[in-house]
Formats: C-alpha cells, structure tokens, sequence
C-alpha cells in the first residue's frame, strides 16, 4: 500500500460509518487523530476507542472492497459445498461454504478479513476461495440449520443402539465408571452441551433420566428448553465424566451430593454448581451456570421504578437495621444483595457475607462460604462474623430460627444486615419470621424494609411489535383497556423465535412504617398488614403492568409471576 493510498481508504471507511449513521463527525475526527497519532487501521482504533461497532465497521470494509453483503437466513448452499468443510470448521470459524464453482469455493464468513479461516479453507478444500459477508447472529443460526449443532451432530454420529451400560454392583464400580467418564467421546459430548448452553445464554443445565430416553434441557430467561437428547446408553459415562468435573465421589449413586467446576471459555473463566439427586430411573443433574462477566449489575440496571429506587437508596444508609429480599428461587435475590452491597462499599467500612454459596466475588467484601461438612452453617459463620467487628452483614438465606434471631438481634445492637427469605410477596416475610417462632416486637424494631422481586422476560427488541391483550388479562391485573399500547415478540433468531431477549426485574418495597410495625406487634396477619400499606405502596403485578406499558415485557408475562402473589 502506498502513502497515498492510505488516508483515502481510510476517508472513504469514514464516509461510508457516516453515511450509515455508526459515528458522528466529530468521533470521526476524534479517530484519526488517534491513528496519526498512534497508528493502525482506521476500523481497528473505532472498535478500541468504543465509537463504532465491529459489524457496523466490517459491514462498511466490505462496502469498501467490494465484498458482497448477504443475508444467511436466505441461502441454500450447495450440498457439496457443505460437504467440503468439515462442521467443525465452520463452527469454529463463523463460515458457511455456499457454492463451488470450477476452482474455487464461495463461502459466507462473519469476518470476510479472517486471514486464518481463509487458509484453512484454502488447505481443506485445495481451492481458491470468494468470500461474502453475513451477520454473524444470522451465520450461526444458518450452520446450525445445514450442519446442525455441535451437540446434535455429535448425537446423531452416536447413535442410541447400543444397550445401557450393566454395572457390577460388588466391585469395581468406581473403576468401571472412570473407563466410561475417560472416553474421548463422552469427553467432547459432556463439553459440548456446556459450552452450548454457554452460548446460548443459558442459567442451567437439566440431565433427567428417565426409562427409555435421557434428556437434556436449557433454562433460557427463566424457562426450560429441551434440546437434542443425549444417547441413553450413555447415561452411567456422562454422569460420570460431570461427578468427575465437579470433584464428586463418582461411585455413589444413591444419595444427593454437589459439587463445583470451573470451565474455561473464550469469554473466560465460568463457574458452575452441580447437584445431583438419585431417582428411579438413575441420577437427575443440574448444572447452575454462573457467568462472573454477565452477573454483576448497578442497582439501576435491575429495573426499579424510580420512587422505589431512592427510597431504596435511603435504606441502605440506614445506621442499622434489617432489610430482606424475597422471592422464589432464580428471581434474581442474590444479583440484588450483591448489586446493593457493591452501591454502600467503602474503604472505611467492614462488609462480610456468608453465603451458600459465594456466587459471585466482591472487590473489597470478605465472604465466607458456608461449609456443611465441617460444621459451618448460616448460624455459626453469623456468631463468627459478629466477632469480626463488622458494619455491615449479608446472610445469604435465612432457613431456621436459629439464625433468625442471631441476624435480628445483629440489627438491633448497631449492625446493617441483608438477607434472603423464600416467599410470595413482602407481607409474607413477616409472617415467615412469626412463623419460626421469631417474636413480633424483635421484628417490629429490627426490621427496616422488604424487597419482593420476581423476574420477567423482556421484549425482544429486534422483532417488537404493538399487541392487543385480552380484556380478561388485563382485569386479572386490575386494569381495564384505557388507551394504553402494548407490545409483544413475533419471535426472530435473535430471540430463539421466543419473542424475548433476557430479562427485567419487577419489584415491591415494604417500607416497614409506624402502622405497620404496630401490625406486627399485633400479630396480624399478611393480608391485615397489607391493608397498613399507603397508599403510594405498588405492589409486584402494578409495577409489573407498568412495565409491560412501557413495552418492557407482556402482559402475560406479568401474569405468569405474579399470579401466586
């Protein structure tokens, strides 16, 4: 390349992001004074900079040279064309082979500027190779549409002939599980299900045995997906190679045990916990991912309403006091706790945590994990933790009466604590307490606020669209049809045909005032206390509906978590 040739190429890559709207002039400017400066291609120092997104600058270099711009979701390529690539390669190069022609093969590729795919391509096939360019969401799906799926095509290669594996019950169990689990096949299979479900945004893994088939399920935004079924006869070498992963004693089947695996992937390091539990026909697995880079949120990425995000602001700074989060399990407690732990951190002040586990590390917060098999339960690492002279505390559940009473009278003697309990609605956490047998004027003084949140899908926003609901969904919520549009999902690939991409919180906050602390000395019940709110109180299915009119998520979405509340 010329001098010359340069800074009118990198002219033309800047007209070309302007006229599409990806930069503005000023960011333009801001760029090439930064190439000047320290040098490198014109795309390169856009992506590094934050200015410009690497589709919108691969989609303006391929304008640039000329590379033709397709749509993967509309081509069928030539069945040879398929044949000349492995499924392997594609998949791990982001390419589709589309058509050969005399010498050479046409190949659509996610990054058309990808020298080393292009050699591969060229060695595998011994041809000379033209390249298009398609988006690269679209891409994956159109591979796994002619290929199939890693996990799908690896299954369909295995087969399911072959009869269950017959273990010796007296001897050599373990042995003959370690030669199962050490099979390159079960190997590739056990990794290939993580690092789909990986891909696939999902939080957990479901492996469930039943009599003729195991089967495999994805937790997508909250509900289960089955997928490609694993071959039954490979039931015993898969548990195995997962109890093997996870640290756990691969020889006993019948009792419930867990574990923990961290798995590296190109994103880096995801930690997972595993639980087994026997059952008839063999041993149900879970595998609960966790996603260190995708957890952590800022109290006002989780979806609070703007009245009930200060007025939670205020109750962490409260002096002392207990505030508790509630909700089922996956409604997201733990990302709350953290998020609010993460808002009140400071260097002058001692935060510890004991928790089951420690999901998620916080920068500057001692954690404790508890440790059932040495003794160390909620209880015990809270009496240990008071003893550290701490500012603020995090239970991450309270399960008994016991640690209760510890974390309640932890409040009223000049600490901040958090926790969790497992209810319906925030009323129903005092009368969980009442229930352990915690005294009503303990919690009465105690007990600053409850946060009841649950979960719902957001609207996928790549194939949004206005919705009517039904006048009987919306009287379920207490709302008549006023005017209000709503939206729902036609369903796209970026959204799996779902109609949702991820998900949003919906809340209620209970302020514990004077009216309702007199409630709970009174004993009353979560319905009389509910009827102490003020006015202003909104409970989850309002917030919910409010949401679903600001065309974050459906109506019926709403309904679907809120309807035991």
């Amino acid at each position: 390349m010329t001098q010359t040739s340069a800074p009118s190429q990198a002219g033309r890559l800047g007209e070309l992001l302007l006229a599409a709207g990806a930069i503005t002039p000023r960011q333009l400017e801001a760029a090439l004074t930064e190439q000047l400066a320290h040098g490198g291609r014109l795309g390169e120092v856009l992506i590094r900079m934050g200015v410009a997104d690497p589709r919108q600058v691969r989609a303006a270099l391929c304008k640039q040279r000329d590379i033709e711009i397709v749509d993967p979701a509309e081509l069928t390529p030539q069945p040879e064309a398929l044949s000349a690539l492995p499924p392997e390669t594609a998949s791990r190069h982001k390419l589709l082979p589309l058509a050969i022609n005399n010498g050479s093969i046409q190949v659509v590729m996610a990054d058309p500027f990808d020298r080393q795919a292009i050699d591969v391509v060229r060695l595998l096939t011994g041809r000379k190779v033209l390249r298009v360019y398609g988006d690269e969401t679209a891409l994956k799906e159109a591979i796994g549409k002619h290929y199939g799926s890693n996990v799908s095509r690896m299954i369909a290669d295995l087969g399911d002939e072959q009869p269950a594996e017959a273990l010796d019950d007296e001897t050599n169990i373990a042995a003959q599980l370690q030669d199962m689990a050490r099979e390159p096949t079960v190997v590739n299979l056990v990794d290939l299900i993580i690092h789909e479900a990986i891909e696939a945004r999902a939080s957990d893994i479901h492996i469930e045995p039943f009599e003729k088939a195991l089967k495999a399920k994805y937790r997508i935004d909250g509900l289960l997906y089955e997928m490609s079924p694993p071959p039954k006869h490979l039931q015993q070498a898969i548990a195995s190679r997962i109890k093997i992963m996870a640290g756990m004693n691969i020889a006993e089947r019948f009792v419930p045990q867990d574990g923990h695996i961290t798995f590296m992937t190109e994103k880096g390091k995801i930690d997972i916990r595993v639980a087994t539990a026997p059952t008839v026909f063999g041993e149900s697995i879970v595998l609960r991912i966790l996603d260190k880079s995708a957890a952590l949120f800022s109290l006002d990425e989780l979806g609070l309403g703007e009245a009930q995000l200060n007025a939670y602001f205020n109750l962490l700074h409260s002096p002392h006091g207990i505030v508790l989060v509630t909700g089922p399990t996956g409604s997201g407690k733990s990302t709350t706790l953290y998020a609010s732990l993460t808002h009140i951190y400071s260097p002058e002040l001692k935060i510890i945590t004991i928790e089951d586990p420690v999901e998620y590390q916080l920068e500057g917060v001692n954690q404790m994990p508890v440790n059932r098999k040495r003794g160390l339960g909620f209880a015990d690492g809270l009496r240990a933790i008071l003893r550290q002279d701490p500012d603020i505390v995090m239970v991450g559940e309270i399960r008994d009466r016991e640690t209760a009473d510890i974390a309640i009278r932890s409040a009223l003697t000049g600490h901040m604590v958090f926790s969790t309990l497992h209810t319906n609605d925030a009323c129903g956490a005092i009368t969980r307490l009442t229930d352990m047998g915690v005294e009503p004027f303990l919690i009465a003084s105690s007990l600053r606020a409850v946060l009841a949140q649950r979960l719902v899908r957001r609207i996928c926003p790549h194939c949004k669209r206005e919705a009517t609901p039904s006048p009987a969904m919306l009287e379920r919520l207490g709302h008549r049809r006023n005017g209000t549009t709503f939206f729902e999902g036609a369903g796209c690939r970026e959204c799996r045909r779902t109609g949702y991409l991820g998900r949003v919180g919906i809340f209620e906050l209970l302020r514990v005032t004077d009216s309702v602390r007199d409630g709970i000395t009174r004993r009353e019940s979560s319905v009389q206390i509910s009827a102490r709110l003020p006015a202003e109180h909104l409970s989850m299915a309002e917030d919910g509906y409010t949401k679903a009119a600001a065309g974050l998520t459906t109506l019926s979405e709403v309904f679907r978590v809120t309807q035991e509340a």
